[in-house]
């Protein structure tokens, strides 16, 4: 019989199918969670790897120009090659040293900036090792726990690294730390430049074909100022920083708040510092494109910037050489004669008494230079307006004009020329007793009696020979406010920082009132003794001065300017508080000290002493010898050296021309001109003599090239309607009374 074999069923164990279970639960929940992933927050995590941040920074652009008010450029831009380095937000300092490394073969730096504190940085990262073993275990404990930080820990290893270790490090190593310095000065994606001046063409090409090698540098053009005049007008022109300098330390949060970087270059004085705003100009900005490593993937240039504007001065270059050039002559001939010793400065304004614009602005100072040990004429024209002293009998017109005014004296009236005697104080006198003058002779022969007993009646007192003298002192405050209304002793505000108001004198007593009245007791600026006589000039309106006329849009074109932005009207800071027919009588006092033999100033004007220019320009002038303690910067070598400090005269000049219709009006004051008494020198009236002259012979030079004017200023015949306009619009600004700024 045949048997039948039985087919085996095949058993899966029940542990095995929880296992499959569980791994098709895992897979299931992986593939779910890979499908959120890539479809509901698939987007999301694509950005985020495509994740980049626009970072948008500043370049500056070169200031605006400086012109002439004649459109001759005097400060412009000179273009420089320059080698730059920007960074990036993930570059190391490792990769910093090695293009540091590379750029130091290449290119010659000098180490000449470099600190003592940057050679020990450097030192550090050259000496990882072995500045680590200037911290010793202890403090390595006090470290870990905490009780000192990492810039103490750091500071004890810059503290032990010796003056040998320092000298170790070599002349490459020196020229790679200047560069590494300058590369590290900045922001991150902001250019800084690593050399712009003196960079040779072989440097500049070698780095331009080596840029591929060397990450973050780049070549480029800067621009340096370039002033076409030399040291002409430099010292107001102002000075500008330059790229190592960047921001003033006192400013520095002022300027980063405008927008400013801190290596950006600003003007730091003067001119350049007054119109910062202006000469700045508008900066490019640039937004860089990086990924989330910090490369930067793409750059857009989202505005080109654009140059400062240009300012147009009311400076006559021309007539400013010139004024210069005299000054010299006058101050080294008045120098090479005994008496001089002391003497070390002068100074010119000149200015268009309608308008205040300023015409020429022009001092000098001898000094001994260090090096050559050589005499030289440095230019100090800023000392017109930054430097104050006693004037002396250039003031006699306000003098006079404050007895009108007062009542203490009436136009015509004649006083009695003679040596005041006065209990208890030396014999007070003109130069020569002139007996019984009016006023205007008064001002020509320049009476020192005739001011001071005008101003004993403004004191309400009466003079009696070998009696004391009874004065009230309210009258300082009387002279004093009258003398402001013509800018003496007040801030003309002129448009440029740093002005002084000049030396109030503090005691007060009847004699000391007298050296007021002609000038020997009080200072004031240069400047204002030129708005002093500009305000008799023009009729008794005092005009503000200022040396920028107009605003101008940049143009790259050389030679040409931009359309007019702003231009700078002028402005009546207040008028005379006085009739005009007494300010007349004055101006023809003035006429007479010029024009008119015996006049203080005629020899000068018409005698032929200075040269042989004929003078046809009907000057008149008021001149001024004020006597006095040598008050200036040898001073103190006297007291050191036990001697008595000697008595100088210094000698001013204020004056205009025409008389009869004035062009423009000036101040010479030549401070500390003599001592012990010599033959005057007659500095002032020499130099107002030759500075009329060389403005007159501009004029016609020009004229007769088809020109109508000295300089383009336009003069303000109608100047009442601009004390109308200027009223008017004080009104409408609610401002409710006149502008008046003849005080402190």
């Amino acid at each position: 019989m045949k048997k039948t074999k039985k087919k085996k069923k095949t058993h899966v164990p029940f542990r095995m199918n929880v296992l499959f279970f569980v791994v098709f639960l895992l897979f299931s929940a992986l593939i779910l969670r890979l499908g959120v992933v890539q479809i509901v927050f698939g987007e999301d995590f694509k950005r985020e790897i495509q994740r980049t941040e626009d970072v948008t920074v500043d370049t500056s652009v070169p200031r605006g120009k400086i012109f002439d008010t004649n459109g001759k450029a005097v400060v412009d831009n000179t273009p420089l090659n320059a080698i730059t380095y920007t960074r990036t937000q993930s570059t190391t300092q490792e990769e910093e040293l090695d293009v540091a490394k590379k750029l130091a073969k290449i290119i010659d730096k000098p180490a000449d900036k470099v600190t003592e504190r940057e050679k020990k940085d450097y030192w550090i990262l050259k000496h990882p090792k072995q500045a680590e073993k200037k911290i010793t275990a202890a403090e390595r404990q006090k470290y870990q726990n905490k009780q000192i930080d990492d810039k103490e820990l750091y500071q004890l290893q810059l503290d032990r690294i010796t003056e040998k270790e320092l000298k170790s490090l070599s002349k490459d190593d020196l020229e790679i730390l200047a560069i590494y310095r300058e590369m590290i000065s900045g922001y991150n994606l902001v250019p800084q430049i690593i050399k712009n001046k003196g960079v040779t063409p072989k440097e500049f090409a070698v780095v331009s074909e080596h840029l591929s090698s060397l990450p973050g540098v780049d070549i480029t053009t800067d621009w340096d100022r370039y002033y076409a005049y030399g040291t002409t007008l430099k010292s107001i022109l102002g000075k500008v920083s330059n790229s190592d300098q960047g921001l003033p330390r006192e400013l520095a949060d002022y300027y980063v708040a405008r927008g400013y970087s801190r290596n950006d270059r600003v003007g730091t004085s003067y001119i350049e510092q007054q119109y910062e705003d202006v000469l700045q100009g508008t900066k490019a900005k640039v937004k860089n494109v990086t990924d989330k490593e910090g490369n930067v993937i793409d750059t857009e240039t989202i505005t080109e910037g654009q140059r400062g504007k240009d300012l147009v001065l009311s400076i006559d270059i021309e007539l400013q050489k010139r004024v210069e050039q005299i000054i010299e002559e006058e101050l080294m001939k008045a120098k090479s004669t005994p008496g001089h010793e002391l003497l070390d400065r002068a100074f010119v304004t000149m200015m268009d008494p309608y308008t205040g614009e300023i015409l020429a602005m022009a001092g000098k100072q001898y000094e001994i230079d260090e090096k050559t040990k050589k005499p030289v004429l440095n230019d100090f024209s800023l000392g017109n307006f930054t430097t104050s002293y006693a004037m002396g009998s250039a003031v006699k017109g306000a003098t006079v004009l404050t007895g009108y005014r007062t009542g203490a004296l009436e136009p015509g009236q004649k006083i009695f020329d003679e040596p005041l005697l006065i209990k208890g104080t030396k014999e007070k006198s003109s130069y020569k007793n002139f007996g019984l003058i009016n006023d205007l002779q008064a001002l020509k022969f320049s009476s020192n009696v005739y001011m001071f007993k005008t101003a004993i009646k403004i004191g309400g007192g009466v003079y009696r020979p070998n009696e004391p003298l009874h004065i009230n002192m309210d009258a300082f405050d009387t002279m004093r406010n009258s003398f402001k209304q013509f800018g003496l002793g007040s801030r003309t505000g002129i448009d440029l920082p740093g002005e002084q108001v000049g030396y109030e004198g503090y005691t007060q007593a009847p004699g000391l009132l007298l050296d007021f009245a002609i000038g020997q007791f009080d200072t004031y600026t240069p400047l204002q003794l030129a708005q002093y006589i500009s305000t008799i000039a023009n009729g008794g309106y005092r005009m503000q001065p200022h040396i920028v006329k107009e605003i101008r849009e940049p143009v790259e074109k050389s030679g040409e300017m931009g359309p007019i932005v702003e231009e700078v009207e002028p402005k009546v800071l207040n008028r005379l508080d006085m009739k005009p027919s007494w300010i007349d009588r004055v101006k023809e006092g003035f006429r007479l000290v010029a024009q008119e033999q015996g006049g203080t100033a005629y020899s000068a004007f018409y005698a032929g002493t200075v040269s042989s220019h004929p003078t046809n320009y009907k000057p008149a002038a008021k001149t001024g010898t004020a006597e006095g303690l040598y008050d200036g910067p040898k001073r103190q070598d006297f007291v050191k050296a036990g001697k008595d400090v000697p008595m100088t005269w210094n000698l001013t000049l204020a004056g205009y021309a025409p008389n009869d219709h004035p062009e423009v009006a000036f101040s010479v004051v030549v401070p500390w001109a003599y001592q012990d008494d010599p033959k005057n020198p007659r500095t002032n009236t020499n130099i107002g003599k030759k500075i009329l002259d060389a403005y007159f012979d501009i004029k016609k030079e020009r004229q007769e090239k088809g020109l109508d004017k000295a300089t383009s200023i336009q003069k303000v015949e109608n100047i009442d309607e601009v004390e109308k306009g200027q009223a008017k619009a004080r009104k409408e600004n609610d401002s409710g009374a006149p502008q008046n700024d003849s005080t402190n």
